[in-house]
């Protein structure tokens, strides 16, 4: 059984900082960072709350467009894959990460917070976790804060889960959880109408790369390659304060980047139920991530560095 644990959000960086502004728009959160366009969080229409879009100073877009919207160049695989969310394949036997027919959904319940600051900007939400029978299965509350570092952009993501409904059981499987699908030219692995140009990169804090980063354990994933000529990437950092620290990171050759706590059976070829974590009735467990958006590679955007200061904030 896991209780959650109460780490707040830390950061102290050296770099100038940008002021975030948060909009309240129809069914949707604007947020800015230093003027620009940085993130809109769609919290009405769909089957879960998601992120879209999400941009680099200049307007450089980090995540596929589709299904959210049809542009050139880009596959139209896993309708479920919405750009920057948070879900998991198996909640009490539930499919909270398809949008099939028998899949739950994750309904926003409650706007607790839109807060615009000089150096960071924060979004608090509760919701439902509603199965396919319209039953309630369980309920998060969700806080997202925004900042803008020099040309980098961060985004802490912190959902906590209560099993408010009665127990409550993620399975072992590996469809979930902190979820990115990036944008389609930075792919390691190219769709065909980028065949033949530049294509991503993958590297893990433990300096493994590309294709064997599926499946493995840990503290960190950075996920870069061209977006409009320009190298970026995208770093996802599990904080060491989460269960089962450092996390198994389900990240494809075609651009699904996400960080799994759960999943092991898939992961390592253990036993079924191997991942299986179970809360009993009232407990809740937290799980917290920052998300790095960076020009260049993890190299040049310090991500070891990065990840060190971030896990400062769990002392």
């Amino acid at each position: 059984m896991v209780a959650g644990i109460s780490v707040g959000f830390s950061i102290s960086f050296a770099a100038e900082t940008a002021q975030v502004r948060i909009t309240e728009l129809d069914g949707k959160l604007r947020v800015e960072v230093g003027g620009e366009l940085f993130a809109e969080y769609h919290y009405r229409g769909g089957s879960r709350p998601y992120l879209y879009p999400v941009l680099l100073p200049g307007g450089l877009a980090m995540t596929r467009n589709w299904p959210m919207k049809e542009a050139p160049g880009e596959d139209r695989d896993h309708p479920h894959h919405r750009s920057l969310w948070w879900a998991h394949g198996d909640v009490n036997g539930v499919d909270f990460w398809s949008e099939s027919s028998k899949a739950g959904k994750t309904v926003h319940h409650q706007l607790l917070e839109a807060t615009s600051g000089p150096e960071a900007g924060w979004i608090r939400t509760t919701n439902k976790l509603v199965g396919p029978d319209g039953k309630v299965v369980a309920t998060d509350e969700r806080t997202l804060r925004f900042m803008g570092r020099g040309d980098q952009r961060l985004l802490d993501f912190e959902v906590t889960i209560h099993a408010s409904e009665g127990p409550l059981e993620f399975g072992d499987t590996k469809e979930g959880t902190m979820a990115i699908r990036l944008a389609e030219t930075m792919r390691l692995k190219p769709n065909k109408d980028n065949a033949g140009r530049p294509t991503g990169r993958i590297v893990n804090s433990e300096g493994v790369r590309d294709g064997d980063t599926w499946g493995k354990r840990a503290k960190w994933v950075d996920y870069h390659g061209p977006v409009s000529g320009q190298t970026v990437g995208v770093a996802i950092l599990d904080h060491p304060a989460n269960p089962r620290h450092p996390t198994w990171w389900h990240v494809r050759d075609y651009g699904l980047f996400a960080a799994n706590p759960f999943g092991i059976h898939d992961f390592e070829k253990r036993p079924a139920g191997t991942g299986n974590l179970k809360l009993a009735a009232g407990e809740k467990v937290t799980f917290r991530y920052r998300f790095v958006f960076h020009p260049g590679d993890e190299k040049q955007a310090g991500i070891a560095g990065l990840f060190a200061e971030y896990a400062a904030s769990a002392q």
